[in-house]
């Protein structure tokens, strides 16, 4: 998978993307994350990315040309299959996002600052508008980081073991169950009976109950919604 990400700031996306996870997906082969500055496409000497809002008004707004000229760039090496705005009015991003996302080839995702870009670009160029949640953050960049690594985790072959990712909460709108490791017992705190007992079956079973039970208490909204 190849992701082209679009920021004013691209330093600002270096470390993550360099440790743990992700950087194995890239040591590997199976991610490719490609950071662009805008900065770079502008034709002014300045090299200008915004300007002041038509009708005025407090804040900028991001200019069409940069933008759509990294975009056109990258185009010309090889089709893209979603061009992604990071933006607080955008869908509410979810793990059935982040798996569906997962199985595309090349994807672009424009990073956001001051009041936004101009509407033009959404109204004929994104394809795809993602929110990370009901606030606002001084830039795209922390959210468009969250994306790639859920996306990324998601690929065949990242993840050491294959199975981990289908039992990560929200994968069949169910949280996921609690889980323990050793001790067995720590202060008197014990792990529970069953998870000791080697019957992978009846574990399976103690682990879909509880899984169901922790989503009605914390999260009862995503049973309604399945």
């Amino acid at each position: 998978m190849e992701i082209h990400i679009l920021s004013v700031l691209p330093e600002l996306m270096e470390s993550p993307f360099n440790h743990s996870i992700l950087k194995r997906a890239k040591e590997k082969g199976l991610a490719k994350i490609i950071l662009h500055n805008i900065r770079d496409y502008s034709s002014d000497r300045h090299k200008s990315v915004d300007d002041y809002a038509f009708g005025g008004g407090a804040g900028m707004v991001m200019m069409i040309d940069p933008i759509l000229s990294c975009i056109e760039s990258i185009q010309a090496e090889g089709p893209v299959d979603e061009i992604i705005y990071m933006t607080p009015d955008g869908e509410r991003f979810n793990q059935k996002a982040a798996n569906q996302l997962s199985t595309l080839n090349r994807v672009i995702i424009l990073c956001g600052h001051y009041k936004g870009v101009d509407e033009r670009l959404r109204e004929h160029i994104i394809t795809r508008e993602i929110s990370v949640g009901d606030y606002v953050l001084s830039g795209g960049e922390l959210a468009a980081a969250v994306v790639v690594d859920a996306v990324i985790r998601l690929i065949p072959g990242v993840l050491n073991d294959e199975t981990s990712a289908l039992t990560d909460s929200f994968q069949d709108d169910l949280l996921a169950p609690p889980v323990y490791t050793r001790p067995a017992e720590y202060r008197g705190w014990k792990v529970p009976d069953i998870l000791l007992s080697g019957n992978s079956g009846a574990i399976e079973k103690w682990r879909h109950e509880q899984s169901v039970l922790r989503t009605k208490q914390r999260r009862p909204d995503l049973l309604d919604e399945s």
